[in-house]
């Protein structure tokens, strides 16, 4: 396989496509971080958000993978991002000061870890007079802008809105996706699987086979100059799950082609025992199914176009820090 740009396509790596996203990561949400950054910081000890950070990892014993995890924005880490906005309400409670980008705890922090409390969340920091104030009397503004909120966590940061929005279009967009491709013929979605290969930038050579006789190929790609390796598609819309049936044929058209390399693309899913008869079969085929197509789609740019981009920008305190 060409190393050149085609680590990019990291469905070769699994089977099936969608089992890394059942992994369930266990990192702190701001109302679980109030008390932990207190009590951090009860002795006096000063810290910058960055340490602060990396104490409340080591508290909570997340997982490289959890410390590291990245904002769908890819700004900055989720917990990073969770630990300021955390910060950020305690500040606004006048629980914690900053100066020039150092926090401390205050005497109404103090105070306050004295009552011993078992979570400082947003009903708690709502019983501090300080921040009733700034929330306006008791009415947050998430509340006045109608956004939902869950009372007992802090309300959303403006990027946890933004990605929230951003997730929702996301699925919306995948969902027409899918009705686009069901209202097309068969031919069209043969040629959409070749187009996202070449997006992709997978392999060096693709193209669609001929429509009969082609044993369940649709379509082929070259992965060097000298044709010493290709890869066969199936490419098949189809309603309900594709029968375990089906992906045995296309590994015997494989064979025929003296192939062990296949991928198999449908707009629907696939039957349990399908992903499982892949895993024990010589040659290599690689499932993807409706959601993990229209996954590739959104992300190349494939049927889609970009509108309306934003930047974020956030306050520099290593500017301020001189």
């Amino acid at each position: 396989m060409s190393e050149s740009k085609n680590v990019q396509f990291d469905i070769f790596l699994y089977e099936p496509f969608n089992s890394h996203k059942n992994r369930s990561y266990v990192i702190p949400k701001p109302k679980s971080l109030g008390l932990p950054i207190l009590n951090i910081c009860k002795n006096g000890d000063k810290f910058r958000k960055s340490e602060l950070t990396n104490l409340i990892a080591d508290q909570f014993k997340l997982t490289s993978e959890e410390r590291n995890k990245p904002k769908s924005s890819g700004n900055e880490t989720i917990l990073s991002n969770r630990v300021g906005w955390a910060m950020w309400h305690l500040k606004k409670a006048e629980l914690l000061s900053v100066e020039r980008g150092i926090y401390s705890i205050t005497d109404s922090g103090k105070d306050i870890l004295k009552q011993n409390p078992t979570q400082i969340d947003y009903a708690f920091l709502m019983s501090i007079p300080a921040y009733k104030k700034f929330n306006n009397s008791g009415k947050s503004k998430d509340e006045e802008s109608g956004l939902e909120h869950n009372k007992d966590d802090y309300p959303l940061s403006p990027e946890d809105m933004i990605d929230k929005g951003h997730k929702t279009i996301r699925e919306n967009v995948k969902k027409e996706l899918l009705e686009k491709i069901n209202e097309n013929s068969p031919y069209f979605f043969e040629k959409l699987v070749l187009d996202l290969v070449r997006k992709l930038k997978y392999g060096i050579d693709h193209k669609v086979l001929g429509r009969t006789g082609d044993g369940g190929i649709d379509g082929v790609i070259k992965e060097d100059k000298l044709g010493f390796d290709e890869i066969y598609l199936q490419a098949k819309r189809w309603k309900g799950t594709v029968p375990i049936h089906q992906v045995r044929d296309f590994a015997g058209a494989l064979m025929e082609k003296k192939s062990k390399k296949g991928i198999f693309i449908t707009s629907s899913d696939f039957s349990k025992d399908a992903y499982r008869y892949v895993e024990n079969i010589n040659v290599k085929i690689i499932l993807i199914n409706g959601d993990a197509l229209t996954d590739y789609m959104y992300e190349y740019n494939l049927g889609v176009r970009v509108e309306g981009p934003y930047r974020i920008k956030k306050i520099d305190d290593d500017y301020f820090n001189d």
